[in-house]
């Protein structure tokens, strides 16, 4: 499987330049199989709901869908909803070209340090689909610090995992850490899409990743705008499993 992480400085609560940039990045791409955008790719990490949700005819959602046809790839892209209550629901959307949309995730942690749980509210299911022979389960950022998520979703079968987020510069170091653990103990391949640049609150590092079932980060996008760009390989993972069952072992004790 081929696949594009797309990263950059997104333009605050700004859609039509987002849709713009993510184009740009693109355009010398190749033929991939599948394309990460960031969290809330289309605004910025904004808390202001009533600003940046989509509209009922959803122009990001119209987007992704518009990615995924001209590329004849999967997309997945964060964006923002609101709630019948007035809350936001902080999601991602997987489109496949021939299937149509694949699912919808919303973040099942939300971030209390920074505010966000003040407006956001979380979600409880994961989103698990399928690419080929591949099973792959999407989460959003803060729930990175949670490795009991990510076991849940392996013990449905999930061989990638996808993290998109706006994680910060003062926190780079866990980014690449936990992304690293969450391949380690779960023996899959791991891709972290990140940011770049900033916005009124914070700085962004990049560092988009794409890290191997051994834990090694076999791309990184690096700190400017770009792209990260690697081929998986499922085999990798099936044997790595089977050679040392792990996995296998988290119910022996009973």
């Amino acid at each position: 499987m081929k696949i594009i992480g797309c990263q950059w400085n997104l333009a605050w609560e700004d859609r039509p330049a987002n849709f713009i940039r993510v184009r740009e990045l693109l355009r010398e791409s190749g033929p991939t199989d599948l394309i990460v955008l960031p969290e809330m790719f289309s605004s910025g990490f904004s808390k202001a709901v009533e600003h940046i949700a989509e509209p009922d005819s959803s122009p990001t959602e119209s987007f992704l869908r518009e990615l995924a046809l001209g590329h004849r790839s999967v997309v997945i892209g964060g964006l923002v909803r609101r709630l019948e209550d007035g809350w936001g629901s902080n999601e991602l959307i997987a489109y496949d070209a021939e299937a149509g949309e694949l699912g919808r995730y919303v973040k099942n942690r939300t971030f209390r340090y920074t505010g966000e749980s003040d407006h956001y509210r979380p979600g409880s299911d994961l989103l698990l689909f399928r690419m080929g022979d591949w099973t792959v389960a999407p989460f959003i950022c803060y729930d990175l610090r949670f490795p009991e998520l990510f076991r849940r979703a392996v013990g449905r079968g999930a061989e990638l995992l996808i993290v998109i987020a706006s994680w910060p510069v003062a926190r780079v170091e866990h980014w690449v850490t936990l992304l690293q653990a969450r391949a380690i103990e779960n023996q899959a391949y791991v891709i972290g899409v990140n940011r770049t640049g900033r916005d009124p609150h914070y700085i962004y590092p990049g560092r988009s990743l794409v890290i191997d079932p051994w834990g090694r980060i076999v791309a990184d996008a690096g700190a400017e705008d770009g792209l990260v760009e690697a081929t998986l390989d499922r085999d990798a993972v099936l044997q790595w499993r089977a050679e040392f069952p792990a996995l296998a072992d988290l119910e022996a004790d009973g």
